[in-house]
């Protein structure tokens, strides 16, 4: 088996998110991390059976409060108690080593007008006062993963940032309350999104190795966005009296397929600079020494939504089975990242559109978005892995993907009017993969979300604009 080294990833953690239809077992997910060194991992949840896996692996660990639960913990003092005594006491007793608590997770997004403003710092104050209580208050911390459009610069140099003028009374509550408790500042940094978002942004100020486009901020350089951001934060905090706050990044990556620039030369290169620059102890211009980053995501997850883009459910490093995507050095005696062990899969069987089938068939366009919106079409569109197939191959895609979804039922390949039949021959082509479905039941998963079709409300429809105009 090969064995990375920890030198790097000591100093980077990963997130470990599950919003997937077929997720690995946590036992496979943590011997995942194991095997490629992560000392660290980031939660969006306090999952039962997830910290059990991590009990005894010495993996150190930030459980999450979703945001629906803090007007709750807000709002009651016990509920907060009640919440660390059954997601962090009981887990630290079993030896799993906890050491975050996150409170919500960007829950001052602009989208989400203001909706937890209110309810976050005394949500934040209560858990505190819980985790006092229960004895943790010196080894477990408190924090709010941010999103870093809580901060901004008129100008775009880092010196003239602040937080942003409609919610900077309450983050500065948050900060004033994180600093007296010795707690972290943890903000989410995406440089996909500033590309993602404007057409015109520098492509290659995004990563890390130069960039033409670079800006001089009163002598001091960036060629690169993450350091401008992370330096803009850093110059808000000062400007507030709260220049020695310590600071994780607690989201930062690049998806691998749904739009144009996501892609695995682009993700591979992304991340590797990443961890490269981490290795090298190189930090950003205000601040010297290495960041304290989790790296979003671990593995991809194809029930999360896609409301903010396609690219959404495939920020993962590993495939949904556990499968390296590309190869990431972590150290210079790294021989690159290791795959997920016991997996089990489904029979190698695809469900493709037949060919006594027409694309002038009037049940076509119907199938295909049921097939779209009850499985998961990222993959399909303008600049994806799948954008370079006919329209043929883009209608087997889909009726695929929702048969390996609905673990290969007979029915699920039975579309109206006999427009699909089964294969056993791959019709993978180059990048685009035709999946085959992790067999749960004999990797030893549990299904968080059960069947596919009891959960449209949870996958939306993402049936690429362009295929239904055509079809």
């Amino acid at each position: 088996m090969q064995i990375v080294s920890s030198t790097l990833v000591s100093g980077v953690g990963v997130n470990w998110g599950t919003q997937a239809t077929h997720p690995l077992a946590p036992t496979t997910v943590v011997r995942l991390l194991k095997d490629n060194g992560f000392t660290k991992v980031k939660l969006f949840d306090a999952d039962s059976a997830t910290l059990s896996a991590l009990s005894h692996s010495g993996i150190e660990v930030m459980v999450g409060i979703p945001n629906d639960m803090l007007y709750t913990l807000a709002n009651n003092v016990q509920a907060a108690v009640n919440w660390v005594s059954k997601n962090v006491s009981v887990h630290v007793s079993n030896s799993v080593n906890i050491r975050y608590v996150a409170v919500g997770n960007e829950q001052f997004l602009k989208s989400l007008n203001g909706t937890y403003i209110g309810v976050t710092l005394p949500a934040l104050q209560n858990i505190q006062s819980a985790l006092i209580k229960a004895g943790l208050g010196n080894t477990v911390s408190v924090t709010v993963p941010l999103n870093a459009d809580v901060y901004e610069s008129p100008t775009n140099l880092p010196s003239d940032g602040n937080f942003r003028a409609d919610t900077s009374d309450s983050v500065l509550k948050i900060v004033d309350f994180l600093s007296t408790s010795g707690s972290p500042f943890t903000v989410n940094i995406y440089p996909f999104i500033s590309l993602y978002d404007d057409p015109n942004f520098p492509a290659d100020f995004a990563f890390f190795d130069g960039s033409s486009n670079s800006i001089n901020d009163n002598g001091r350089i960036y060629d690169n966005v993450f350091d401008a951001n992370l330096d803009t934060l850093i110059w808000s905090l000062q400007k507030n009296g709260y220049g020695n706050m310590s600071i994780i990044v607690g989201e930062i990556g690049w998806p691998s397929d749904g739009d144009k620039n996501a892609n695995l030369q682009s993700a591979q290169k992304f991340n590797q600079g990443f961890l490269s620059r981490v290795a090298a102890g190189k930090g950003t211009p205000m601040r010297s020494g290495p960041v304290n980053a989790y790296i979003f995501s671990l593995i991809d997850e194809d029930a999360k939504s896609i409301q903010p883009g396609n690219f959404e459910r495939h920020w993962g490093i590993f495939y949904f089975d556990g499968k390296p995507k590309y190869q990431l050095k972590f150290g210079t005696s790294s021989n690159g990242l290791v795959a997920a062990s016991g997996v089990h899969y489904l029979q190698q069987r695809w469900c493709v559109m037949s060919s006594k089938a027409s694309l002038d068939d009037s049940q076509l366009a119907d199938s295909v978005s049921y097939a779209c919106s009850n499985g998961d079409c990222t993959s399909l569109g303008y600049g994806t892995s799948c954008g370079n197939l006919d329209l043929r191959g883009n209608v087997s895609y889909a009726f695929n993907n929702y048969y390996q979804m609905q673990d290969q039922a007979a029915t699920a390949c039975q579309f109206p009017d006999s427009l699909s039949v089964l294969t056993d021959k791959d019709p993978s082509t180059g990048n685009c993969k035709f999946i085959i479905m992790i067999d749960t039941e004999a990797s030893g998963a549990v299904r968080k979300f059960g069947t596919l079709t009891k959960t449209v409300r949870i996958l939306l429809a993402c049936m690429p604009a362009f295929l239904l105009a055509v079809l």
